[in-house]
């Protein structure tokens, strides 16, 4: 009786949800602007916008073409918002599960992004003291750009790249919080109109993303065009001005991976916590508000699959792009190209394009006036494909116009029709991998139904049809991904565009066209991936709110297909991950054999140091993917032990007399994913490094100046391919897991509750890290490798450059000591310990001035060191801070008296680090 009750929302339990926060958040820069009168804030971004376009109008009339793009793009965003906002969010019920799912989403958004930004600040740090000591490229010295310079584009570039990676993040996750309820309040009413309601916020999202990565890195460009002065007698090439722009695709990735791994142990030990003792122990069906874990599986859904997307497309698209500027850079400048800009800004025309086309098939997918559930002509896969289909269409049109505008050159006429012919590569390729993934993952096909069958015979028989089936399913993906690879590259190859030596020049850049055809409709996409957490949460908020079972069967049938739209974008982003880190590797060996001044075009791998560097590179894999894994499953353990917890502890939770502890397991997962995120991330950043420096150490001792970066390069190779093999294994298995058992939840082989059942929800709790944790991170990571192989390649190349900065840190130890103890000692009492932090940030900018007026590289490490140490140790530098101290003593109240003479004493610790900065000689 009491479940009937339940099925047909007429239960007596209280419907109130506690606020898994106290207070909304929103980041820091969104609550200044809101306090801002709104015509000062309009005039504000009136006078940006215009010097922003000046700024293009000075560097290339494409540059403006994209920003007139992406500015209309966003107030197409804007009115996607607006439209999904004006829709009601259903009963009082309904609204409080989404707060609390909000509170949760933000909360925990706010602690893992300060985290990262902590951590991204430190890393720059590292990036800005490796450029300051790096030797300058031939195209720098004439260009005339020193190191200090190179060392701050550098690093304004990564922390640039981080900051939108992080913003494209939480748009992702702003938009489904808000969307989740009017998607549930939607469904009571229409299937049509909630599957709008979820494509068109997902594709607010979409746009942000892609335009923002696309905005950024045309920012970035323009900014250091006009900066530079490039192309003006004595600066730099434009050929060569895409190399500046690599820290920007290196912050995106490092922000994308710690989001990933984070947002992917929330979300999936949550899951798997819920789903092990809620549907397995105690027979309540899934998002049951019995379950004491099911807000934090919610919120989940927004932080991992939600944010964590965001900034794993928005980083694809930023790597790509720069990628294939590179190596447009690069071919223009061998064949002498006359205008190479066109050349080098197509992946942005491109990209501004692929705004153009998505946007116009998202507004494709329309509600309907007759209100009822999804039938078999409403199926929401065949309306999605639909919307897929017009994009796919306009984009091969655009593509073919974008090329005949940039690519034609006089030299070779025709060239511009078979980089055409890549841009279709890659879309069939992009197409292709949509409906292989679909194959795979979709219950309407036969391989999700075997494996649904397999659990019908027990846990263990279904686990091995899973692990089966995602073997098998690398097989179609990487056939594909080697005929576009290699058709791509001979339609280059064949274009006619030749060097003064007359050998082919167009392979390389062929395949990159090839890429940005496959990332041609990344923001459709993309808007098909936020639908699928959008649709889960929705149906998430229908069961917590006991609404009706007719609602939930709507809600059922769009989180069934948001699976499958989650599945196939994550074999999009692998195959697009398989080109451009194939880009990104050839983009290094150039930055290599820039740097050391000769030629670098191989890597043999039958030399034994360079093949345990490709053993190395493929143990990172699987070692990193472990990793993951592991951090899911202990935080799980932590969920399942408290959720048994409360239901022995509260035994009138399952009778409904007493509410669930929710925020207990939010706080579980919160403060453990953010605990277990940093091993892995730190293997992925740290293991690159370490391997270049120790063979490019042993390179010293056995003369082989190159094999450092050389076993570099292995090791990026074989984890590029291992990566893309166990990624297309562990995404696919996990979503197949996932769906199987939801074709059993449609009462296929005996239904919820049946053996059948859960034997098939333990093929999904040994899916959910694989697909939602493992799988994607191994996306970003390997995009991840090939931009920090080429912000670090100095180090790969030099061992004068790590010694240096060694050095420096023994160096900086000594100052830093000294003058923070100095500066101390007069503070006045009670100031010691409530300004010491300030004092060592001043001193850390002493140690920073004093090392970058020494050349460590020049053989003057120790004369720089006693100058340091006797400009430290003089009593001289305090005399300033003691005499305003003397002078201020007897002014004011004693206690404006002492703040004033603390304030006086810690801002002459900059003083100090800038005397000692002055005092040094070179």
């Amino acid at each position: 009786m009491m479940d009937d009750e339940i099925e047909n929302g007429r239960s007596g339990y209280p419907r109130t949800f506690t606020a898994v926060r106290s207070k909304s958040y929103s980041p820091l820069i969104f609550r200044i602007l809101r306090r801002i009168n709104p015509r000062l804030l309009a005039i504000f971004l009136f006078v940006i916008f215009c010097g922003v376009f000046y700024v293009g109008a000075r560097t290339s009339p494409i540059i403006v073409f994209v920003f007139s793009i992406c500015m209309i793009s966003f107030f197409f965003a804007v009115y996607l918002t607006k439209w999904v906002l004006a829709k009601d969010e259903g009963p009082p019920e309904m609204s409080q599960i989404s707060d609390a799912i909000r509170d949760g989403a933000e909360g925990f958004f706010r602690t893992q992004y300060g985290t990262i930004s902590k951590m991204a600040v430190l890393l720059a740090l590292v990036i800005l003291s490796i450029y300051l000591f790096r030797t300058s490229t031939p195209q720098q010295e004439a260009a005339g750009i020193g190191r200090f310079t190179s060392a701050f584009i550098t690093v304004a570039a990564f922390l640039l790249g981080a900051l939108c990676s992080g913003m494209a993040g939480y748009v992702g996750m702003w938009v489904s919080v808000r969307a989740n309820v009017r998607v549930s309040s939607a469904a009571r009413r229409s299937a049509r109109e909630a599957l709008q309601i979820a494509v068109r916020a997902g594709g607010f999202s979409a746009i942000i993303v892609v335009g923002m990565a696309v905005f950024g890195v045309a920012i970035l460009y323009a900014t250091f065009y006009y900066w530079l002065e490039v192309d003006t007698p004595g600066s730099m090439r434009v050929t060569d001005l895409p190399l500046l722009l690599v820290g920007y695709g290196f912050g995106a990735s490092f922000v994308a991976l710690f989001a990933q791994l984070g947002g992917g142990i929330y979300t999936k030990a949550a899951d798997v916590g819920a789903d092990l003792v809620g549907k397995v122990e105690q027979g309540i069906p899934e998002d049951d508000p019995r379950n004491p874990a099911v807000i934090a599986d919610l919120v989940g859904d927004n932080v991992g699959d939600c944010a964590a997307r965001g900034a794993d497309l928005f980083e694809s698209i930023a790597a790509e792009i720069i990628s294939a500027m590179i190596l447009g850079g690069t071919m223009a400048q061998k064949c002498k190209i006359e205008d190479p800009s066109g050349f080098i800004l197509f992946p942005l025309v491109v990209h501004s394009f692929d705004l153009v086309v998505s946007s116009v098939g998202i507004l494709s997918i329309r509600g309907t006036r007759d209100p009822g559930t999804l039938g078999a002509i409403e199926d929401p896969m065949t309306i999605l494909q639909k919307g897929y289909s017009i994009t796919i269409v306009l984009a091969v049109l655009t593509f073919g116009l974008s090329t005949r505008w940039l690519l034609y050159t006089e030299q070779a006429p025709s060239a511009w029709l078979n980089f055409a012919l890549c841009g279709l590569v890659g879309i069939i390729t992009a197409y292709a991998f949509v409906w292989i993934t679909k194959y795979y993952t979709d219950y309407k096909h036969e391989p999700v139904k075997t494996l649904a069958l397999a659990s019908c015979t027990g846990h263990g028989t279904n686990i091995i049809a899973g692990v089966a089936l995602g073997l098998e399913s690398t097989a179609l993906p990487v056939l594909v991904i080697s005929v576009a690879i290699v058709s791509a590259y001979w339609l280059g190859h064949s274009s006619g565009l030749v060097d003064d030596s007359g050998n082919p020049t167009g392979g390389l850049f062929g395949t990159a066209v090839a890429t940005m055809g496959m990332l041609s409709t990344a923001a459709y996409v993309l808007t098909m991936d936020m639908f699928g957490p959008i649709a889960d949460n929705a149906g998430g908020i229908v069961e917590m709110s006991q609404q009706p079972e007719s609602v939930r069967e709507i809600t059922d049938v769009l989180d069934a297909v948001g699976n499958t739209t989650k599945a196939t974008t994550k074999g999009f982003a692998i195959g697009s991950a398989a080109l451009a880190s194939f880009l990104l590797f050839s983009a290094y060996m150039d930055e290599v054999a820039s740097i050391a001044r000769v030629p670098f075009e191989q890597v043999d791998i039958a030399v034994p140091e360079i093949f345990v560097g490709g053993l190395l590179g493929s143990m990172l894999i699987f070692v990193f993917s472990a990793w993951a894994c592991s951090a899911v499953g202990r935080t799980a353990q932590e969920v399942v032990n408290e959720v048994r917890r409360q239901f022995i502890e509260r035994p009138g939770i399952m009778y409904y007399k007493e509410k669930p502890d929710y925020s207990r397991c939010v706080a579980i997962v919160a403060s453990a994913s953010l605990r277990e995120m940093i091993k892995p991330g730190a293997l992925a950043i740290i293991s690159p490094i370490v391997i270049g420096i120790i063979f490019r150490i042993l390179g010293n001792i056995t003369n082989q100046p190159l094999l450092g970066a050389k076993v570099v390069a292995s090791m990026l190779m074989f984890a590029t391919v291992a990566g893309i093999l166990m990624a297309l294994f562990l995404n696919t298995s996990g979503g197949a897991w996932d769906n199987a058992k939801k074709y059993i939840e449609t009462g296929a082989l005996g239904g919820k509750g049946s053996d059948c059942h859960k034997a098939a929800i333990t093929g999904d709790t040994v899916g959910d890290p694989f697909k939602d944790t493992a799988g994607p991170s191994l996306h970003v990571l390997i995009k991840m490798l090939a931009t920090i192989t080429l912000v670090m390649a100095p180090v790969f190349l030099d061992t004068v450059y790590l010694l240096g900065i060694v050095h420096l840190l023994i160096v900086g130890v000594k100052t830093h000591t000294r003058i923070s103890s100095t500066v101390l000692s007069v503070l006045p009492t009670g100031g010691h310990h409530r300004r010491e932090k300030e004092v060592h940030i001043y001193c850390t900018i002493a140690v920073f001035c004093t090392s970058t007026r020494h050349d460590f590289l020049n053989g003057r490490a120790r004369n720089g060191e006693a100058n340091i140490q006797t400009s430290c140790g003089t009593n001289d530098v305090t005399l300033p801070i003691k005499s305003n101290l003397k002078r201020h003593q007897a002014r004011g109240s004693k206690t404006r008296r002492e703040d004033l003479a603390e304030n006086i004493a810690v801002k002459g610790a900059l003083g100090m680090a800038l005397q000692v900065c002055y005092s040094v000689k070179n």
